[in-house]
């Protein structure tokens, strides 16, 4: 049986290290949830702010991580618990980006919603290089709460 507590950053870090099949630990976040099965950690997700400014408004957090070892449900389950924790907050969204190759089988089983796709593009700008440590493809962006004023021209 799954059940929920809380984690620090530095413990979700450490697991993210060792499971997370294509991303580095979040630079920051707002909090995070554990899931355990018995006494075992079995995943993580971290909460923070929306990456694109453009829907850093105060009132949408956004799932920077979420990474498991596999564990039956436990994706769903921390979904499910990210959104019941940030509604809690006073958020009135939450938003999460899945790489296209990835099917969103745990989002929609949490009822999230599919609301675009985004293009993928390195963070290097003509003022600043940076050494690209994540995929490049385009990704699908899943919300849930209040979406419906949420569109794709932020993307």
């Amino acid at each position: 049986m799954l059940r929920l507590k809380p984690i620090t950053y530095k413990e979700a870090c450490m697991f993210i290290e060792q499971f997370h099949r294509h991303h580095l630990p979040p630079w920051g976040w707002k909090f995070g949830i554990a899931c355990y099965e018995g006494f075992r950690l079995c995943g993580v997700v971290t909460i923070g702010r929306p990456v694109n400014r453009v829907r850093d408004d105060g009132e949408t957090a956004e799932v920077t991580r979420l990474c498991t070892d596999g564990t039956k449900n436990s994706c769903s389950f921390l979904y499910s618990a990210a959104w019941r924790a940030a509604k809690a907050m006073g958020y009135k969204r939450i938003i999460t980006y899945i790489l296209e190759t990835e099917n969103g089988t745990s989002l929609r089983a949490s009822n999230w919603r599919l609301l675009y796709k985004t293009r993928g593009r390195p963070w290097t700008n003509d003022k600043r290089t940076r050494k690209d440590k994540h995929p490049l493809c385009d990704k699908w962006c899943y919300g849930t709460g209040n979406i419906d004023d949420l569109n794709n021209s932020a993307s």
